[in-house]
């Protein structure tokens, strides 16, 4: 995370403790992708989670954690804020 962070790097991964990280520290940077799908493999994914990218661009370049599943994609701006019942 602080390479990331330090060379201005989106980090895309699979695993959920890259945004627990950002929670915990109240992280600005680096922005993480989160894709939450069984099926990784980009024929199954890949134009969804590139067309996620492209569309939230500017809130990537600014810090944010982007979360692509099969049904949703979600952005959520950095630093991270606690969640309230509402935001559910």
């Amino acid at each position: 995370m602080a390479y990331a962070k330090a060379n201005d790097y989106i980090v895309p991964t699979h695993d959920l403790d890259f945004s627990t990280i950002l929670a915990a520290t109240h992280g600005e940077k680096p922005s993480v992708v989160q894709i939450r799908v069984d099926d990784v493999n980009p024929d199954a994914i890949g134009k969804q989670v590139i067309a996620a990218l492209q569309q939230m661009s500017t809130d990537l370049a600014d810090g944010a954690l982007l979360t692509v599943d099969t049904n949703r994609t979600r952005v959520r701006l950095l630093p991270l804020q606690p969640r309230t019942l509402e935001d559910r």
